[in-house]
């Protein structure tokens, strides 16, 4: 399937719509072909899913005989909820025959009822599973079991990985960590956006997963690689997108992968060529579109939050949050207050610390809130 805009901003097609990362696909290939599971730590929407499609892409390039999964677990709050999402993602995929494939997961799941279905257009079984409170674990041995009963060689991606920790139940990493390591012909790319909370996870000689995975950490493309990247696709839909517009495109979003590629597809809809007009018309239509659901959003927030929301956008990035300086030029309560507030937005993701300060995660938001006075 040809995309009607080659500037994607979900899903992967091939590589032809994906721009770069060749280190980083030749790492993470390295790696699995190796042996060894990946860590792959970035800010969301930094484009570690389309990496990690690319890299699956490429790993059926090269080996048609294996299985690629991908789970995101973002959405998941309990270990109940993590073991379905698992049985959904991986029962039923190891085997094209379906008979074959129904008959090994009754073999391995027994704990529960599968649910089988077939899938009309592939015949490919699809099964969902009602696990009760009490089967959770055992469940979760035995997909495990499943998979290690293939012959085939299976990766599984798992995004949001850090969400475990967030879960209820006790012990959930090093549960994960004893099944994990017995998977001779299982590797898995576990990747995240909460930088400080994943590096605790993989290098803290106290935790399970301690050293067990080989680490690599996503940045930004390659400015000059993105602009020829972009431009040659407007070119070939006889449009042009200059050279210092694109720059000031990406430096205006510090290179944040989803938020260039946001105003790349808006610009390439208009079918003509780019001046800065178009560029301001773009931003204006994103913005405008998402402003209701930043108010909903805020609406949630105590005044203190919002504040320091604001002032963190107005300054784009903030170095020294607590000094007395910032405080007072945007008539903060005390420091106590600012260090609560800026807790809570932390760990909600409305705010992210980068090497340089804290900046507002969502840059359109940021946009948004550069706008509202004080």
């Amino acid at each position: 399937m040809i995309p009607n805009n080659p500037f994607l901003v979900s899903g992967y097609y091939s590589p032809e719509y994906f721009c770069d990362r060749e280190r980083e696909t030749a790492t993470i290939l390295d790696a699995l072909h190796n042996g060894r599971n990946v860590t792959m730590i970035a800010p969301r929407r930094m484009g570690k899913t389309g990496l990690i499609r690319h890299a699956f892409y490429c790993l059926n390039e090269q080996e048609s005989d294996i299985v690629t999964f991908y789970m995101d677990i973002y959405p998941t709050q309990s270990l109940g909820d993590f073991v379905r999402l698992f049985a959904n993602t991986v029962l039923g995929k190891l085997d094209s025959v379906p008979q074959k494939a129904l008959s090994r997961i009754s073999k391995f799941i027994r704990s529960c009822r599968p649910v089988f279905t077939i899938d009309e257009l592939i015949g490919v079984p699809k099964v969902t599973v009602d696990i009760s409170p009490t089967d959770e674990e055992s469940t979760l041995k035995e997909i495990f079991e499943y998979l290690g009963s293939s012959e085939r060689r299976c990766y599984i991606a798992i995004d949001e990985f850090q969400q475990i920790t967030e879960y209820a139940e006790k012990g959930i990493e090093a549960l994960l960590r004893s099944y994990i390591q017995f998977l001779p012909n299982v590797n898995f790319i576990f990747s995240g956006s909460k930088q400080h909370v994943m590096n605790e996870m993989f290098t803290s000689s106290n935790r399970p997963f301690y050293q067990s995975t080989q680490l690599l950490n996503i940045n930004t493309i390659n400015r000059e690689v993105y602009a020829r990247f972009a431009i040659n696709h407007f070119a070939n839909n006889n449009t042009q997108l200059p050279q210092e517009i694109f720059n000031a495109i990406y430096d205006r979003f510090e290179g944040h992968t989803w938020y260039v590629q946001c105003i790349l597809n808006r610009l390439y809809a208009y079918n003509r060529d780019v001046d800065n007009e178009l560029v301001v018309n773009a931003t204006e239509q994103i913005i405008s579109e998402q402003s209701y659901s930043y108010a909903d959003l805020l609406r949630a927030y105590p005044e203190g939050c919002i504040r320091l929301l604001r002032a963190i956008a107005r300054e784009g990035c903030v170095k020294e949050i607590m000094s007395g300086d910032f405080i007072r030029k945007y008539n903060l309560r005390a420091a106590s207050s600012v260090n609560s507030a800026l807790k809570k937005l932390l760990h909600n993701e409305l705010v992210y610390q980068t090497a340089n300060g804290y900046t507002i995660y969502d840059r359109f938001m940021g946009e948004w809130l550069r706008r509202m006075l004080f």
